[in-house]
């Protein structure tokens, strides 16, 4: 078993802006050793360890943090895309050798931000590297991503927590992520819905966003992630394993909790 979404972060580390104080039950220092400690962490194999700040200083620390700890298989960090000097950075940190994705935050910018051209070299750097687009959206910005993965199919996308849709009426989100999953190089993990639960809804409010990213993207292209620590403000690592393996078909398991991961992000079996 694999978990494709482990942050970790220092409080006082140069960089760190998130989360805040206000944040109580996750305000505080993350690393690996509270990761191996959670009831439920001996059943997983490894980890993708997923940016957490928009910094290349978190970034340059996870890889750090990888090249010593064995269960950290991948990072997923984040470079200044609008930077002059984005492509050469690009193909600077596609050297180290567990860099195998990298994900700009685009949850809080304009719907569009995936259509402007001057980003066009950008990805083609990161496809002629083999390295992954993760895209930390929402439900609106999923037209412009869809129009970005048509533009540069040689680009693997990995949405990242299907999207974040607003439980309720997911008939526009659907119809969304349908069109995406239309094409071949688009990817979703099963991973941050727990967080997008009204503070009334019980945890099974998740299940029919979940099913559609069973219908859509199981077994080949959907992974399942734990988004720990961040998970802790609605659920449990243990938790959430359990209610992940009862929504995904058995027979669907071996992909989504490890032979999807490894194919992505090209972890050894």
């Amino acid at each position: 078993m694999i978990d494709t979404h482990v942050h970790l972060w220092r409080l006082g580390a140069d960089g760190h802006s998130w989360p805040t104080p206000d944040l109580t039950a996750i305000h505080r220092d993350f690393l690996m050793d509270d990761w191996r400690a959670l009831p439920g962490a001996a059943a997983v194999a490894g980890v993708v360890l997923v940016q957490s700040q928009p910094d290349a200083r978190d970034t340059e620390w996870l890889l750090e943090v990888a090249s010593r700890e064995p269960q950290v298989l991948a990072v997923t960090g984040w470079v200044d895309v609008d930077a002059p000097d984005a492509v050469a950075t690009v193909a600077r940190l596609a050297r180290a050798p567990k860099l195998r994705a990298l994900r700009p935050m685009v949850q809080d910018l304009a719907a569009g931000w995936y259509d402007d051209p001057a980003r066009d070299a950008l990805w083609d750097a990161m496809a002629r590297a083999g390295l992954v687009l993760e895209a930390l959206v929402r439900p609106r910005h999923l037209p412009s991503l869809a129009r970005l993965a048509a533009r540069h199919p040689a680009l693997t996308i990995v949405i990242d927590h299907g999207a974040k849709p607003v439980l309720g009426d997911l008939t526009e989100w659907q119809a969304d992520m349908a069109a995406l999953a239309a094409l071949p190089q688009v990817r979703c993990k099963l991973s941050g819905l727990l967080t997008e639960r009204g503070p009334a809804e019980p945890p099974a409010a998740i299940a029919p966003a979940a099913a559609a990213l069973v219908a859509l993207f199981a077994p080949d292209r959907l992974m399942w992630g734990s988004d720990w620590p961040v998970l802790a403000l609605a659920g449990d690592y243990a938790g959430w394993q359990a209610q992940a393996r009862a929504l995904v078909p058995a027979e669907h398991h071996a992909a989504v909790f490890d032979g999807t991961a490894r194919a992505t992000y090209g972890i050894a079996a």
